[in-house]
């Protein structure tokens, strides 16, 4: 041991005072994180390590904790003992030591409950996907904030679905779990419920207007926002996606034909299936059955309300004939072609509208009794 001589080990013995220990920790440590140790110097230096983490004195147990937070060569012993040590000793070691396994890191979670622990794995430079649920089970919103803002925590689905349901109301997750990449659209969604949801309380306490009003312009921000998520996501995202507004009661009639009217079949036939219990390959062969009949068919499982059927069938056609040709504002075209179809359908039957914007429509539509009724009344 170059760097430790003999002349520090006769200090030790006649000055064994905290001070000379924490001299002597930190400069095995520093030593030993620069290599160059014969194996048997390597067997000392370890076995000096084991005996100076059970030191009483805290400052000579931070001293090795600080030295060796970075070292891949620390005895894994001799790393849990330090992690599981108070915070000043542990929390270095917790934060970067790539010594301690994803089950060491598990333990310490469960067993000790501290949050400035937690908050330290949080924030590890990786954090794989047992440990980052063991912290959402057991971590307050700070850790949980922590986590969900750390780039490389892998987060599955269902501890980001965990998040929400422990931590939605929280503004400081919201804000880092809004701005990850990998946000799965089943997430987003329930994020956006809840922000418009938290919208129609603001507008109920604050703002002088009625509890309907306030509804409807919710729904409109929500299923607005919605109809968009579903938009150029893989088809198992679009399916888990109709599930969970299924599941919730937040698959609308209204929402349904929104999403055809940003042209997105995909969302709409797996809502078909979801609604009427059909497979969805079933349900896309009744949809786009030549003759028409398939499409009403289908219709008429899903309990949706019968008069947006001719909708429906309208917006199909539209998205059949038109190709979205993705420059600037051609979704608008794409919507406003689309809804002046529904129009033009609905006015075959003699029902007009006031107006063409989307919301009025929509919110109009889904009010409409049976076409056979309407052409009975006109």
């Amino acid at each position: 041991m170059a760097g430790l001589t003999i002349d520090d080990v006769k200090r030790l013995a006649s000055d064994p005072s905290p001070t000379a220990r924490v001299g002597t920790a930190a400069k095995l440590a520093k030593e030993f994180s620069a290599g160059g140790f014969s194996d048997s110097e390597l067997k000392l230096a370890e076995n000096i390590f084991r005996i100076m983490v059970k030191d009483a004195e805290v400052r000579v147990r931070e001293a090795l904790s600080a030295n060796l937070k970075h070292n891949p060569n620390v005895p894994r012993d001799v790393a849990v003992t330090l992690a599981q040590d108070v915070d000043s000793v542990s929390l270095p070691i917790l934060s970067f030591s790539d010594v301690l396994t994803n089950e060491d890191l598990v333990a310490i979670i469960s067993s000790q409950n501290n949050a400035g622990k937690m908050e330290a794995i949080a924030g590890r430079k990786t954090v794989s996907s047992s440990v980052a649920d063991a912290l959402v089970e057991k971590g307050n919103e700070k850790v949980v904030a922590t986590l969900v803002g750390n780039a490389g925590a892998v987060l599955g689905e269902k501890t980001l679905q965990k998040v929400v349901d422990k931590f939605g109301d929280s503004e400081a997750v919201q804000q880092p779990l809004v701005n990850r990449s990998d946000l799965p659209v089943t997430v987003t969604e329930r994020i956006l419920t809840q922000v418009a949801e938290h919208l129609r309380t603001l507008l109920l306490t604050k703002h002088n207007i009625s509890s309907e009003m306030a509804l409807d312009l919710v729904l409109q921000t929500r299923e607005r926002a919605t109809a968009g998520l579903a938009m150029g996501v893989t088809d198992e995202s679009v399916a888990s996606l109709v599930n969970q507004l299924k599941q919730n009661d937040r698959l609308s009639g209204s929402l349904v034909l929104r999403a055809l009217c940003m042209g997105n079949v995909r969302f709409f036939e797996h809502a078909v299936s979801s609604l009427s219990g059909l497979p969805v390959t079933n349900a896309r062969m009744l949809i786009h059955d030549p003759g028409g009949s398939g499409l009403k068919a289908a219709w008429a499982k899903t309990k949706m309300p019968e008069g947006m059927f001719p909708a429906i069938r309208a917006a199909l056609d539209v998205v059949a004939q038109t190709e979205f040709d993705g420059r600037d504002l051609d979704a608008e075209r794409y919507s406003r072609r689309i809804v002046e179809r529904i129009l033009t359908q609905y006015d075959s039957f003699g029902v007009s509208f006031d107006n063409d914007d989307l919301e009025y429509l929509l919110g109009r539509v889904s009010k409409l009794p049976p076409v056979a009724a309407v052409a009975a009344v006109h």
